[in-house]
């Protein structure tokens, strides 16, 4: 099948290149020259796991290319919109003009019985205000939103855990067109369909939902472990062990019961916060008041993290020798949107610390954001003249191929903060190390 795909960012990349990878004829398209000249040489523009691997693939093979002329999408039998919806300056709220903007760009190219299908995280009613526009030219909305997870965005969209098409709908049900859409959109995702997957088929304003609530349910689970850490710390108990224990109750889970520096990234903090604006303008912020919490837990993490090295150094880190152990919110990344790991390097350098920022993939993006730290690509070089070490990213190389005893013959000093508890506090401690994690005595 013919697709295009509006926006070439985190999204639309992987989304373009995951849908050539099974098969569909893939124009990508973006207004941004420089990124469109990268995807065309087959470089791709962030780190993803898989993601070369695919891209290379799809333009050798023929199946995928990328375009700044939006008239290159003319032909095709489904259009994907998965352009970013940042929040807004001096807000919570979304912000929608690059949504906008393509829905208006892609209308005079939209043909009788085309699909266009959302991706991006909108606040719930917004595709009921484009359904009208889109229809007007013969063409079908369906809110279609994705479920990636960085670091595992190519195998989610080439094998998802569910699909979900919100469509046109009569008495509950879809009507007509939608009912075509949905068989439509079947056919795109054949080989996660034809494996069974879930294909949830809802009206607009569930499908909005599932997403936003999905990512709020998420933050709420990683903020309530944290909230059980401010307790664990004033109480000698270990959250850690906390979470281990209710994490066997089938009804709680123990993913995402990780205590440490918090939640970051492009999707998370400003969901959350959308979702919050967007719940006040329909009437109902009561509903999901908790949400401000749980972002004020989450950023309250970062200030901890930033207490334990100071309190390690004796009450200052003003000329110390602080090595950050990870520059990306998350492993198997580049992305420092948001990034926790960033904050806490940052607050450091702020109190006159000499910090040095290591991470394997985003330095370079890292470096844009703040010229201010010192960079060093080798993890051994910069751990060497460490007085402390705080790991705030759990990359492998840190939480399990960095050997305590070898690290000691690096660094100054003996001290090690865990901001993400992923090392072993018993294996540190031996090596001499003045081990502190976040909510572990």
């Amino acid at each position: 099948m013919r697709l295009s795909v509006i926006g070439c960012g985190y999204l639309g990349a992987v989304h373009a290149a995951a849908m050539a990878s099974i098969g569909h004829d893939v124009v990508g398209i973006d207004v941004d020259a420089r990124k469109i000249e990268a995807l065309s040489r087959g470089d791709a523009p962030f780190f993803e796991p898989g993601l070369q691997e695919i891209l290379t693939e799809g333009i050798s093979a023929g199946r995928l290319r990328f375009s700044t002329d939006m008239a290159d999408a003319a032909g095709a039998a489904v259009h994907f919109v998965g352009v970013g919806t940042p929040q807004q300056k001096g807000g919570y709220a979304a912000d929608l003009t690059y949504v906008n903007a393509a829905v208006d760009a892609l209308l005079p190219y939209l043909s009788e019985g085309d699909i266009v299908a959302g991706k991006s995280t909108v606040p719930v009613g917004t595709a009921e205000s484009l359904a009208g526009r889109i229809s007007a030219t013969g063409a079908t909305l369906v809110w279609n939103p994705e479920f990636l997870r960085e670091g595992w965005a190519v195998q989610d969209t080439v094998d998802p855990d569910r699909l979900v098409a919100g469509v046109p709908s009569a008495g509950g049900e879809p009507d007509e067109e939608g009912a075509r859409a949905v068989a439509l959109l079947r056919e795109v995702y054949h080989t996660a369909v034809a494996k069974g997957t879930p294909f949830i088929v809802t009206d607009y304003a569930t499908a909005e939902l599932v997403k936003v609530s999905a990512n709020a349910f998420l933050a709420t689970k990683i903020s309530f472990i944290n909230a059980m850490a401010e307790i664990a710390e004033v109480t000698g108990a270990d959250v850690t062990q906390l979470a281990d224990a209710i994490g066997h109750d089938a009804r709680i889970g123990r993913r995402f019961l990780g205590a440490g520096i918090g939640f970051g990234g492009g999707c998370l903090p400003k969901d959350i916060r959308a979702f919050s604006a967007r719940a006040e303008e329909l009437g109902r912020g009561e509903s999901v008041a908790f949400l401000r919490e749980v972002d004020e837990i989450n950023l309250r993490r970062r200030d901890r993290a930033v207490h334990l090295v100071v309190d390690a150094l004796g009450g200052s880190a003003y000329t110390k020798k602080v090595t950050v152990l990870g520059a990306a919110f998350k492993p198997h990344s580049d992305d420092i949107r948001d990034s926790p790991a960033l904050d806490v390097a940052a607050r450091l350098h702020g109190l006159g610390a000499e910090v040095t920022v290591t991470d394997p993939e985003a330095i370079e993006n890292a470096r844009r954001v703040h010229p201010q730290l010192t960079y060093v690509e080798d993890r051994d070089t910069a751990l060497r003249g460490a007085d402390a070490v705080i790991v705030v990213t759990e990359w492998d190389e840190y939480r399990r191929e960095l050997d305590p005893s070898h690290a000691a013959d690096l660094a100054s000093g003996r001290i090690i903060v865990d901001g993400r508890n992923c090392l072993d506090p018993a294996a540190w401690r031996a090596a001499g190390w003045d081990y502190r994690g976040m909510g572990r005595p």
